[in-house]
Order: C-alpha cells, then structure tokens, then sequence
C-alpha cells in the first residue's frame, strides 16, 4: 500500500504553504521530510492526516481517494509534537481510547509490555516524563489500527538524553508497524538515522527526494547544499585562479577535507568547534571561510597556516545562475 499526495497547494492568504507538492511512501518505508521553519514541513502532515484542505491535488492510500474523507475516515494516525493526551485519564486510559473495535485488553496490555510503560499505566500524563508521554502517544496511535502513521517531530521538545531513547522506541514502532510513516523534522542526524527515504522541503516546495546518503552526498541544488548538514556544505565561488574550475560554485563537504601541506587550498585557521568525537576546524582562506572536520588531536591553534586537500570525486559543481548541479 502506497499513500502518495499528488500536486498538493495549499495557500494561507497570498502566500503559498505547499506548491506542487507530489510524494510517495510505500509499505514498510518510513519517508524522512526535513526542511527550514516554515517550510510546509507540518502542513503536509496535516493536510495527509485531513487536519487542513489542500486547495488543490489529491491525496490516495493504497487504491481508496482520501482527498474529500475526513480524519476519522481516513485510517491515518497522526503523533503531533505534544503528546496531545487526555490529562485526567490514566496512561491505560489513554491508550485504551485508541481502539477502533471496543475494549481489547490484551492489545493494550502488548503496546504497553513493547513501549515498556508497565510501571506507568495507573499515572497521569502530569505525572510522567515527556519523553515517558511521547511513548503514550506512539502506543496509542499504534492502537487506532492506522493503515499510515505520521509523526510530527514529536522529539522536538525532549533534551537529548530523552531523544536519543524515544527514539529508538520510532525504531522500534517501525519494526510492528507495516505501513507507510512519514517523520517530520528539523534535525538532520535524526531524519538520516530513521529513514528509508529523505525529502527536503524548502519554501513549500519538494526540492529533492531520494536514499538519504546520496541526498546528503549529492544535493540537488544549491538550496538543498545550503541547508542540509550541520555544519552545511562548503560552496566556493569564483574558484578559477584556486582551483581552476571556469564559472561555477564548488561544493565539498567538510568531512571530505583533510589538512594536507601540499593541499590547494590554504589559509589561516580561526576557530575550532569541539564536537566530542569530531572538531571542526575553521579556515579563513582566499575563496572565503571554510569549515574542515578534523580529529580533536589534529585541530591546530587559531592563526595557524594550514594547507586542506580534497579528492576530486569529493567535489560538487552547480550552475551560479540556476543553482543546478553541472556534470
């Protein structure tokens, strides 16, 4: 079963939230959308889910037209950023309320042994963790027997020990649940790690979808290579006399640099950013500043020479006036 929105526009007065938006999910895939504050990221969801009206396109699940249904019809369940629970029903409350056919205690009592909330049925939401709360919200939507399951960056609020531990509890969602998920977020390392397939959505508008490596590897424009990454991809321009390329932007990802004497790009080094494992290393250069990850040991002190090499199948050209990619 596939759900697919096909030319979706939805319009919030003059500007546009989603323009042309065409998507498919399949069975058994979870589908990654990330993208800027404000790019459409949320309203997609809700416009699948049937929350908002599309002003134009369709949406389908499988062979069945939910483009007119309402939510209740569609066999869609939708876990928002908060946990959006009932906070007067205990957590079994909670979770019972899901249930499409009647009181089936035993597919309650299986949600709540795999999301290991066993200690937490009687208590309320108040009087649990969020992340304990966000669990809640996945078994439920689990239990509402959805054919589509869309998660609205419900860990965006967790501090990181608490994301890292929801998180695998998606992982874990994904492992009982057949159908399609679409995952929305911000955070670029939690959309690689979850998804089969990565969107990046920008100013309403799906500017690339594929294999999340080969997104990251390869953006297909200069939009995607600005925002994908922390940090983001290194774009060189008028790189003639450097580099020797003729009019076009150069791309390189700064894991694809190494500090090297006999590298061709040189300058002085201005900072570190210290990220555990990685540091990254800033490099004021003639082509402007660029950023290098480097091993914590090899990071040299601000004001430093350096030289940094790259391979020539690391670099990405594109086109300064269409911002596409060139071969």
């Amino acid at each position: 079963m596939t759900l697919a929105v096909d030319g979706g526009e939805t319009r919030f007065g003059a500007p546009r939230a989603l323009t042309g938006v065409s998507l498919r999910v399949r069975d058994g895939r979870t589908l990654a959308v990330v993208g800027p504050s404000g790019a459409g990221k949320s309203t997609l969801l809700r416009v699948l889910a049937g929350l908002e009206s599309a002003d134009a396109g369709t949406v389908r699940l499988g062979d069945r037209d939910l483009t007119g249904l309402p939510p209740q019809a569609r066999r869609i369940a939708m876990v928002f950023q908060s946990d959006a629970l009932i906070p007067q029903a205990s957590v079994r409350e909670n979770l019972a309320f899901a249930l499409r056919s009647g009181p089936d205690d035993a597919r309650v009592a299986g949600v709540v042994a795999r999301l290991h909330l066993g200690s937490l049925e009687r208590r309320r939401p108040a009087e649990i963790s969020g992340g304990e709360r966000q669990r809640v919200a996945i078994g439920r939507a689990l239990l509402s027997d959805p054919q589509a399951l869309l998660l609205d960056e419900p860990l965006a609020h967790l501090d990181p020990l608490l994301r890292g531990r929801v998180r695998d509890e998606v992982v874990r969602a994904r492992e009982r649940f057949t159908g399609p998920i679409v995952y929305v977020t911000h955070d670029h390392a939690e959309a690689m790690a979850l998804a089969d397939d990565l969107c990046v959505l920008i100013d309403g508008r799906v500017e690339q979808t594929g294999d999340p490596q080969q997104v990251y590897d390869a953006p297909g424009n200069l939009r995607v290579a600005r925002f994908l990454g922390t940090p983001s991809m290194n774009l060189l321009h008028d790189v003639h006399s450097t580099l020797g390329f003729g009019d076009v932007v150069v791309g390189i990802r700064p894991e694809r640099l190494r500090i090297d004497a006999s590298g061709a790009l040189a300058g002085a080094a201005t900072r570190c950013e210290r990220a555990g494992a990685d540091t990254f290393l800033h490099v004021a250069t003639a082509l402007g500043e660029i950023v290098a990850r480097v091993a914590p040991e090899d990071a040299p002190q601000p004001g430093t020479e350096v030289r940094l090499a790259f391979a020539r199948d690391d670099l990405r050209l594109y086109d300064p006036t269409t911002e596409e990619p060139l071969p």
